[in-house]
């Protein structure tokens, strides 16, 4: 079973998350544990290009494989679990979502507990991400010895400046197979007419009459008898063969195409207004 020092070993080894299906899901991010026990419950998974979107993804039944997390679900599952920010510290709602979502029952809270339970992370950033009430408050002489002007309305004042933040949009590429092709080669018969000239021998009768250039010969012999004369006939018939010959080479070859695509996606970014007595 996977305990604390297990799961920050792997942390620091820079391992990654590995599906059921022995499918790489993605790098590790962070790890979550319970504020009560202090026991790791979940671990995010730093998905989608450069690693920008993390998934949450239960401890339960994980196990680790030399530097990797092996995980009882599919990179699928895991992709499309509810979208909750890894700011350092779970609400109660969110955890009960993703309890809903890998079928492990949701936690149950007391009234007392409620407003303070859920799971905060063990990272090393955890002071920055857990959302403490002492993180970035300064005291009011503090304040005062800065000079700020105004104070903040929407929490403690910090300093006199408020920063504005916008999402950049970074695009990359990356290579998947989108086909495969093959020769294959197969058999067909098909029917060839070709017409050649034959020649064959008929018999013909050939009559002539008695002259005396042939007298002789025909008072050659008795003057009546029976007499059988025969003639061997020919004639020239087809004779096929057929010959296998090479008529060409076929083979595979790739070119690279070179297209653009166009990405279109949305990116907040903050404006920052004033309002009242703007005057210089």
């Amino acid at each position: 079973m996977l305990n604390r020092e297990n799961l920050e070993n792997l942390l620091t080894k820079g391992g990654h998350v590995v599906g059921s299906d022995g499918t790489k899901i993605g790098s590790i991010g962070q790890l979550y544990a319970d504020d009560d026990t202090g026991e790791p419950t979940w671990v995010t998974v730093k998905t989608g290009l450069f690693g920008t979107s993390e998934s949450f993804v239960p401890v339960e039944g994980a196990h680790n494989q030399g530097e990797d997390l092996v995980v009882p679900f599919t990179k699928e599952h895991v992709n499309d679990a509810p979208r909750v920010d890894a700011d350092g510290h779970l609400t109660p709602e969110e955890e009960d979502r993703l309890y809903t979502y890998y079928d492990r029952g949701a936690r149950t809270y007391t009234e007392a507990t409620r407003d303070t339970a859920g799971d905060v992370d063990l990272q090393g950033d955890a002071d920055l991400n857990a959302g403490t009430p002492t993180a970035g408050i300064t005291s009011a002489a503090d304040t005062h010895t800065r000079g700020t002007v105004g104070h903040d309305t929407s929490g403690p004042t910090t300093d006199d400046a408020m920063t504005r933040s916008e999402e950049q949009l970074h695009v990359g590429k990356e290579r998947e197979t989108t086909g495969r092709a093959r020769l294959r080669k197969y058999v067909t018969t098909e029917n060839v007419t070709k017409t050649i000239p034959v020649e064959r021998e008929e018999v013909r009768v050939e009559r002539e009459p008695i002259t005396d250039a042939n007298r002789g010969s025909a008072l050659d012999g008795p003057g009546i008898s029976e007499e059988e004369h025969e003639v061997v006939l020919h004639e020239e018939r087809p004779v096929v063969e057929k010959e296998t010959v090479p008529v060409e080479r076929v083979r595979l070859d790739k070119e690279t195409v070179h297209d653009d695509v166009t990405v279109n996606e949305e990116v907040r970014k903050e404006n920052i207004e004033t309002d009242g007595d703007t005057r210089r």
